[in-house]
Formats: C-alpha cells, sequence, structure tokens
C-alpha cells in the first residue's frame, strides 16, 4: 500500500525531436560533408588543377551558421584547461604533431611531458632565434601561416581568397574618431575606403593570412606603429580554412573578431585577429578587458575601446615583431594599411610564411 504509482509517458513523447536536435544534427552533418569537399579541393590544389568558385547559397551559409560553434567552442576551451595525466600527456600531444606537423624542435621546451594541458601545447612558446625578424623590410609577417591573398583594396571590398570578396566598412565597422588616429579629417563625401586614406599619393593594402592547427600561434606586431583603438565584433565562429573561405561570401564578416587600429609612419594601419571554430579565445596582451566568445556578448554588435586617454594620448607603441597576441588553436590574420603607391609585397598567394619574414617595403 506505500507503494508509489509509476507514471509512464508514451513512446512517442520520450522520442520527440526537437528543433534545436535537428538544427544541430543537420547542421553538425553539413559541417562535416564541407570538411570532406574541402579536403577534395586541396588536393586538387596540390596537383595544379584550378578550382573554380562556388559560392554558398543563403540557406547554406544559415544552416552552417545554425551549429552552435560558439559553445562548442567554450566547451573545447574547458576540456584543453583540463590537466592531463604525466602518462598519457606524450601520447596525446604525439598523435596531435603527428597529425599537423608540428615542428616541436622549434620549442622552446621541447619535453612533451613539460605541458599540462592542451591550451599550454597549444600556446607553446619558441626559441629565441627561432624566427629572426627582418630588418630591411618595412613590413613583416606577423605569424606563422598561409598566404591567402594580398594587393590593393579595390572599390572598398577586399579578397579573403581570389574571387571571394568581402565589404571593407563592413569588416572594420563605421570609422572611428579622427582625433584618436591622429588623422586628418576626410571630406564627408568620399567612400569608406578614401576615408581611411590620410596621404594623398597613398593607397590602402591588404594581407590575409591563415594559421593551421599545427602553426605557431601566438602573433606578433608586423611593423612599428601605435595601437589607439580596439573593436571587438561577437559573431560565429566558423571554420576559416581556405576552402570554406572560397566558399562562404563575407566568412569573415560573419565570425568573431578583434580589429585594433592605429597609425604607422605611413598613415592608417589596422590589424585583425578573426576567430574561428573551437578558437574562440583571442587575447591581446596589453588589454585585459577584452573577453571573446563570452555569452554576454550578443551576435551583430560590437564594442569599443580607446587605449588613448588624458594620461596617454600616444595609445600603445608597438615595436616590429613584439609580442602581440595569441589564439588557442589557429585562425586567421588581416592586415589592412595605408602606403604609398610604390609599396610593393614580396609574396606569392598560397605560399607559406613564418612570423619575422618579409611581408612588403617601399
Amino acid at each position: 500500500t506505500d507503494r508509489k504509482k509509476l507514471h509512464t509517458a508514451p513512446v512517442g513523447q520520450v522520442f520527440r525531436l526537437r528543433p534545436f536536435h535537428v538544427l544541430v544534427a543537420t547542421g553538425g552533418g553539413y559541417a562535416g560533408y564541407r570538411k570532406y569537399e574541402d579536403y577534395k579541393l586541396e588536393q586538387l590544389e596540390k596537383r595544379g588543377i584550378e578550382v573554380p568558385v562556388k559560392l554558398a547559397s543563403e540557406w547554406e551559409v544559415a544552416l552552417y551558421k545554425s551549429v552552435p560553434t560558439r559553445l562548442l567552442s567554450r566547451a573545447w576551451g574547458r576540456l584543453n584547461q583540463v590537466e592531463l595525466p604525466t602518462w598519457l600527456r606524450k601520447p596525446v600531444y604525439s598523435l596531435y604533431i603527428w597529425t599537423f606537423g608540428v615542428n616541436m624542435k622549434e620549442a622552446a621546451v621541447e619535453d612533451l611531458h613539460h605541458y599540462r594541458n592542451l591550451s599550454e601545447f597549444f600556446r607553446r612558446k619558441l626559441k629565441p632565434q627561432a624566427r629572426p625578424v627582418c630588418c630591411l623590410h618595412s613590413v613583416i609577417s606577423p605569424s606563422d601561416g598561409k598566404i591567402l591573398n594580398f594587393g590593393q583594396v579595390k572599390n572598398c571590398e577586399v579578397e579573403q581568397v581570389k574571387g571571394v570578396t568581402y565589404s571593407l566598412e563592413s569588416f572594420l565597422g563605421p570609422r572611428i574618431c579622427t582625433a584618436e588616429l591622429h588623422f586628418s579629417q576626410a571630406p564627408p563625401g568620399n567612400s569608406f575606403q578614401q576615408q581611411l586614406v590620410t596621404k594623398e599619393g597613398n593607397e590602402l593594402y591588404h594581407c590575409v593570412i591563415y594559421l593551421a592547427p599545427g602553426d605557431y600561434h601566438c602573433f606578433h606586431s608586423p611593423t612599428d606603429w601605435r595601437v589607439s583603438h580596439r573593436r571587438h565584433f561577437p559573431g560565429s565562429l566558423m571554420s576559416v580554412n581556405p576552402g570554406v573561405a572560397r566558399w562562404i561570401k563575407e566568412l569573415f564578416c560573419h565570425n568573431e573578431r578583434v580589429v585594433l587600429t592605429g597609425d604607422w609612419k605611413h598613415g592608417f594601419f589596422s590589424l585583425t585577429a578573426v576567430g574561428a571554430t573551437n578558437v574562440g579565445s583571442i587575447r591581446i596582451y596589453f588589454d585585459q578587458d577584452l573577453h571573446t566568445n563570452s555569452p554576454c556578448y550578443s551576435k551583430g554588435s560590437y564594442n569599443d575601446f580607446s587605449f588613448v586617454s588624458n594620461n596617454n594620448k600616444e595609445g600603445i607603441p608597438m615595436r616590429k615583431g613584439e609580442h602581440l597576441g595569441e589564439f588557442n588553436l589557429g585562425s586567421t590574420i588581416v592586415l589592412i594599411f595605408e602606403a604609398p603607391k610604390d609599396f610593393k609585397f614580396h609574396l606569392k598567394a598560397g605560399q607559406k610564411i613564418r612570423f619575422g619574414e618579409a611581408l612588403g617595403s617601399l
């Protein structure tokens, strides 16, 4: 008589699929399919076969964005911080090294048992002489990676890869107060691109560098410049590998990113760190107030922070090669800067580059 009644639900209610579950399953499956397609494209490129550009439709982009990449990236970040038993470290890191071709001979600490978790291993430092900084050229590579695209900015559009562009204004956001950047006031009727160019006879240039998972994950100052402003765009965390960049137009405008803006001896200069899947954490060493992939920020917005104040009129001075920040896996760096018309890049699209090597000079 003291037994409680057991209430059962119909089988249909127990196994009822919710819309969220359908979106996650469908979006995740489609993302896996895209990964396979990217692999096939990479194999064709290695054989020297030119791959035609095929852009994703709106529904494909919406389906990809339905995958909760921000939540998954936060979970991945916490998993990476779990301390591994000493006996497990070498097998785990060795598998990663083999998969992504990591060169541990360049690491400041080669002993795999030294790294307590995956996060420490991803952010490993290099030996002091592993990346000599080129002194002969005015702009160097801020990181290891692959050159996706470079050249002059034309018609307020920037190429993320050959044949696929994005809007300069959408990427950088509205123009920052000129008083902060020590720039002269541009006529209001000019285009966004013309407003960024502060000196007559100069042009606007760009360079896109993709960091693979096996690359050195820190990035450095590409030249001598002053950082006056930081703009943080919360957003999606879609993959930024070359295959996806070729597939999704304005991919970098969809993803979370941190835009550092300032000036160098030739005028406007900016460095943008773009987040990606499992790379929700972007760290800028001198900016302790920056918190990326945080649930308190909503997509479609941005927040600004000025490094110029009454006590600091010049912002943050950065020397060429100085440590600037780090990713937690691999992502993309985009440089957009002003320079005279005789500025020349010393690059080839698709080439591998290392931090400290020349990007270009006058």
